[in-house]
């Protein structure tokens, strides 16, 4: 699963990724790309999120 489709299934993970600087939201998908699995995926953006 893409970030796009995770963050369309969690809006206030979608809020918080869309309020973020360009250089923060670069470190988002950056760190996408050690993701291994759809499970994993979702834990993640569910913890953008939470806030976490």
């Amino acid at each position: 699963m893409g970030l796009g489709m995770a963050l369309m299934q969690n809006k206030a993970a979608m809020d918080y990724y869309s309020g973020l600087p360009e250089e923060a939201k670069q470190r988002i998908i950056d760190h996408t790309h050690t993701i291994q699995s759809k499970e994993e995926m979702q834990m993640f953006v569910d913890s953008l999120g939470s806030g976490k």
